[in-house]
């Protein structure tokens, strides 16, 4: 990656962007975090999200900085690495949230920073610009993380509901009440792992193309610190547009359905993130509570719901990078 001329004030302009986008993250996927624990009644929404976004926080004593590294390194050619299209990336990014959050569709905030660094490339350096491999595995996990979550959602329902058969369903209640706490908690460990690191792969990037930072140094521990804190801050305002949709509108759950959906969750997230993989919490917890109500009897599920949630999925990278694009040139005026 060339060292660029690029003036202070810039590179502080876009910090502040980037860490916008880690806020609208938390705010945009605070549903996802707790929508489950809140439609069971475990926990109000106002405990809720000061419960998820202290458990984001948390996760940056937990996790190593792969998922950073694949963002940073692993998704576009670092020879086309500048402010502008920086710029454009978030723009792309931060614009589609706004525009899913307003509607109540919960879609990836990790898709859209993909889609937002693939728009801002491509328009400065074509598609050769794009590296192959990391946004491969990127996009199968469009597929893999919902289908995981599922998987494990589904399972862990069936063994649950084999090993409680014979008890009182006032006591599988009062029981996973109380273990939804531990799901829950694990939930936004995996999520503030995975999506807070995305932001510090930004940062890191626009760092190394100012030569702030040398490729080969260790990400800066502000970079790291205050990306976890911004995500942890927008979980605590929350994201209540969407909270309805994935707690309430897929399926009902109770305390044990919430239980479950969250740790098959939660797995697909610590398994993700160990391998350097950015992926969309909101695909894997909406796979989990699918594969929870599914388990029961298919008829639990509104198909039609999850299917609207599917075509927000599809949608999101290229609309992400045709906004992006544009951004890219509205930056290059005046950047």
């Amino acid at each position: 990656m060339a060292t660029m001329e690029i003036g202070l004030a810039t590179v502080m302009f876009l910090v502040v962007l980037a860490l916008l986008f880690d806020f609208m993250n938390g705010f945009h996927d605070a549903a996802n975090s707790i929508a489950t624990v809140v439609s069971t009644g475990v926990l109000k929404p106002q405990h809720a999200v000061a419960f998820a976004a202290f458990f984001n926080i948390v996760a940056i004593f937990i996790f190593q900085l792969k998922v950073a590294t694949t963002i940073g390194k692993g998704t576009i050619d670092p020879a086309v690495v500048d402010h502008v299209v920086v710029f454009g990336a978030l723009v792309g990014a931060i614009a589609w949230n706004v525009i899913t959050w307003y509607y109540g569709i919960p879609s990836s905030s990790s898709h859209a920073l993909i889609g937002g660094l693939v728009g801002a490339a491509v328009a400065k350096g074509g598609f050769g610009s794009l590296l192959a491999a990391g946004l491969i595995k990127t996009v199968a996990f469009i597929l893999v993380s919902p289908l995981l979550g599922f998987l494990l959602g589904s399972i862990l329902m069936v063994t649950v509901s084999w090993v409680c058969f014979r008890t009182s369903q006032r006591k599988v209640d009062k029981w996973f009440r109380r273990l939804q706490l531990l799901s829950a908690s694990l939930y936004s460990l995996g999520h503030g792992g995975n999506d807070a690191q995305k932001t510090i792969g930004i940062i890191w990037m626009l760092l190394i193309a100012a030569g702030i930072s040398q490729s080969t140094d260790p990400v800066p521990t502000w970079v790291i610190v205050t990306c976890y804190l911004a995500i942890g801050l927008g979980t605590m305002f929350g994201g209540w547009r969407i909270v309805k949709t994935m707690g309430q509108r897929i399926t009902k759950l109770k305390p044990v359905g919430g239980f479950c959906a969250e740790t098959g969750g939660a797995m697909t997230l610590f398994l993700a993130t160990a391998l350097g993989i950015p992926v969309s919490t909101t695909h894997t917890i909406t796979g989990a509570i699918v594969g929870v109500g599914s388990s029961r009897k298919v008829s639990a599920v509104r198909w039609g719901v999850a299917g609207s949630i599917v075509w927000a999925w599809i949608l999101t990278i290229p609309c992400s990078a045709l906004i992006a694009g544009g951004a890219w040139y509205v930056g290059r005026m005046i950047l």
